[in-house]
């Protein structure tokens, strides 16, 4: 049966009021999350002047380091943006190193101004972790790749346990997620198995060197981007099972600079 002429119109202004209007300027918004795909090939730069030409669609970027402008140059490029944040070390040239109090301070994570947060401590820092993803989500990223997620495992000053990793990195996967970003689970491979669903792609370094590629596999069989890097293995050694298992790799050098080696 046809309904009125009347009542259809007043459905479709209904419609139009109650739908959420997109984002003018272009930002994630919850509910349209960017999910990147097994093998979809990309650029890691974290060092030096970035150059924007590498013929990629995703690009990964430190999220301090760059402003809107360059997230939607790339854009205008048609590629996407990770926003890279290290949420599991404090690092001492940060704008708001100041804001950690000392005692959430642990043991050095073996680079230069760096050291392990206490993780436990999430009354602490979760504002702290919601203030870095805001920054992302203001500046335009589509998502967040959060470092140090492993804490548990290595030598911190602090008696982390794998529950204790498990509840942080959930709880940053939530704060991206609240602000429509993606959000990457970086290592961590011991915790993939429960922590696949609650996570968009994974990054991993080095995962050929140490024969543990075969632990990704979770991500790609639920459909989901693996961002793999070596540093010292010729592509050679690791591209034949990268190819094989659906990872987007490539080789880098430890400072993340311009200069990539993509497997063929």
């Amino acid at each position: 049966m046809r309904r009125p002429l009347l009542l259809v119109v007043l459905l479709l202004l209904l419609a139009a009021c109650t739908s959420a209007p997109d984002d003018p300027e272009g930002k994630p918004s919850p509910g349209k999350r960017w999910q990147p795909r097994p093998g979809t090939a990309w650029q890691w730069q974290l060092s030096g002047r970035l150059d924007t030409s590498v013929d990629v669609p995703v690009y990964d970027i430190d999220g301090f380091d760059h402003d809107a402008g360059t997230v939607a140059g790339l854009h205008d490029d048609g590629r996407k943006v990770i926003c890279y944040l290290s949420t599991g070390a404090w690092e001492d040239w940060r704008p708001d190193a100041g804001d950690f109090p000392k005692a959430l301070l642990g043991r050095g994570n073996g680079w230069d101004g760096e050291r392990w947060l206490d993780i436990r401590r999430t009354d602490v820092l979760e504002p702290l972790m919601a203030a870095r993803m805001d920054l992302c989500r203001q500046k335009g990223f589509d998502a967040v790749e959060p470092d140090n997620m492993d804490g548990y495992a290595n030598d911190t000053g602090f008696p982390l346990t794998a529950a204790d990793q498990l509840r942080y990195n959930r709880l940053i996967a939530r704060l991206a997620h609240d602000r429509g970003l993606a959000v990457g689970l970086k290592n961590d491979l011991d915790q993939i198995p429960q922590l696949v669903g609650e996570f968009d792609f994974a990054v991993n370094e080095q995962c050929a060197q140490y024969g543990e590629c075969d632990t990704l596999t979770p991500f790609v069989e639920a459909d989901k981007a693996v961002f793999h890097v070596e540093y010292e293995l010729p592509t050679a050694r690791f591209c034949p099972q990268a190819r094989e298992l659906g990872l987007s790799s490539m080789l880098k050098k430890y400072e993340l600079g311009t200069w990539r080696k993509p497997c063929p």
